[in-house]
């Protein structure tokens, strides 16, 4: 059995290519990259809302998509905010990306993440730990800084 950590990625990023491990940049993705590789995994993968299924060190460009609810108030111009149709098929691509990495019913896959990149796929997942869940956006950082290990 391997133990594989997904994260979300995340709106803050840099304004040039980078390695997708580099291209993230807010606090809660550092904490959740750092969290991940103090539990010693056997890989760690990026969940993104345009690329699904990416490797931290994949040279991506910057890019405005998003599974997340955002308010009206709070959306910047240009954000796409995907629809529920494309949260499907995105869902059914991260499964499939994971499926040709790992086994999916035999694997542990530990996810720091909001429901909406983990609705898609938890039904195809047998062994889903969801550490963030019920905690609210602001209550993540706090937790994985007081469990690194």
């Amino acid at each position: 059995m391997k133990r594989i950590v997904l994260i979300a990625c995340a709106s803050q990023k840099k304004k040039i290519k980078s390695p997708a491990k580099d291209l993230y940049i807010s606090t809660l993705f550092k904490y959740s990259l750092r969290y991940a590789f103090s539990m010693n995994p056997d890989k760690v993968y990026i969940l993104s809302a345009l690329h699904h299924l990416l490797d931290l060190d994949k040279e991506i460009e910057p890019y405005d998509v998003t599974l997340s609810n955002v308010p009206k108030s709070k959306r910047r111009p240009g954000l796409k905010i995907l629809n529920p149709e494309e949260k499907e098929i995105w869902g059914k691509e991260v499964i499939h990306m994971l499926s040709m990495q790992s086994d999916l019913q035999y694997d542990k896959f530990i996810v720091l993440a909001g429901q909406e990149y983990i609705k898609p796929i938890k039904e195809h997942i047998r062994y889903l730990d969801d550490r963030l869940h019920g905690l609210p956006q602001g209550k993540r950082v706090a937790y994985l800084k007081n469990h690194i290990s």
